[in-house]
């Protein structure tokens, strides 16, 4: 009996182990159209990073080319308007992640509150919408609003008896010009993944709150905030990877370029566009990509690690 038992139980085991392994087979295959794409398109580019350190000539290729160490870097450095670039970039980013989060918390928690819910499908649609919109698509629709003769915000604060203000000119309103746009385009997309995590929690942690006399707002503050922090969290910090990554459709298009407000508008990555159009040096390009990345690998590792000691599940790794 004994050894018929044991035979049964490893049978069980291996026939535990076999099902275990066809499952495992099967999602790694979902995976692996996942992992070519990385491979492709993030991991093997990598090698182009020596490009950085070398006087790239095309002729000569990558590894052809000679290697001058950390001269490409000079490039960003040595320019005055360094120190202006840096703070912009990393200004509007961090207002950027701070608004965003704002808002999309705020989004996802009126869209659950929503009682018909065949009005939610609208509302996601048209939240959503804005991420498809092309940046040159909202270029023009900048100009639509602030052109100084035409512009719609002019005609309301003329029908009001107010002047005409040059937006395209005056560089104090895109300070908050800027934040507005990048929040209208991403807060769709960011409130749908807090929705999701809403949409996770368990209905009976409400309904024990309702009995207990919760209100409305009882159960967002001490339920649903506290439940949303970890994945707050967790975008935040795959945000500040890209700290010193501005988003180029913004900084370029929505300002139209325009000279007299680069005081405000111009950040590492229009600066660089502007200077190398012309003398096509992809050597100081790679350089100054390079940097952004160490740059916010830096970030990713430190907001993470103050972010562990505080609380250990809510880190990234």
């Amino acid at each position: 009996m004994e050894a018929t038992t044991k035979t049964s139980s490893a049978l069980a085991r291996r026939s535990r182990r076999r099902l275990e392994r066809r499952k495992s087979v099967q999602l790694m295959t979902l995976a692996v159209p996942g992992i070519i794409w990385f491979l492709v398109f993030c991991y093997f580019p990598m090698v182009g990073a020596v490009i950085a350190f070398k006087d790239y000539k095309p002729k000569q290729g990558i590894w052809g080319s000679e290697w001058v160490g950390l001269e490409n870097f000079k490039f960003l450095f040595s320019s005055n308007d360094a120190g202006r670039l840096v703070f912009n970039t990393i200004f509007y980013n961090f207002l950027s992640i701070f608004l965003v989060a704002l808002v999309s918390v705020i989004i996802a928690i009126l869209m659950d509150l929503v009682d018909k819910r065949i009005y939610l499908k609208t509302y996601q649609t048209m939240l959503f919408l804005p991420r498809f919109v092309s940046w040159v698509v909202v270029g023009y629709m900048s100009v639509i609003l602030f052109h100084y003769e035409y512009g719609l915000m002019n005609q309301i604060i003329r029908a009001m008896g107010g002047k005409s203000i040059s937006w395209f000119l005056e560089p104090k309103y895109w300070r908050y010009i800027l934040p507005a746009f990048s929040v209208w385009k991403t807060m769709g997309y960011t409130s749908l993944i807090y929705y999701g995590t809403i949409m996770g929690i368990d209905t009976q942690i409400f309904e024990s709150a309702e009995i207990d006399g919760a209100t409305t707002f009882g159960k967002i503050w001490h339920i649903t905030l506290p439940l949303l922090k970890s994945t707050i969290i967790i975008m935040s910090l795959m945000s500040v990877g890209s700290i010193m990554r501005a988003d180029f459709g913004l900084f370029y298009y929505v300002p139209n370029n325009s000279g007299a407000l680069y005081a405000v508008t111009d950040v590492l990555d229009t600066y660089i566009y502007r200077a190398l159009r012309g003398a096509g040096d992809m050597a100081s390009s790679a350089a100054a990509s390079f940097f952004q990345s160490v740059v916010g690998l830096i970030m990713v590792v430190t907001c993470n690690a103050i972010v562990k000691k505080i609380d250990d599940e809510s880190s990234l790794f």
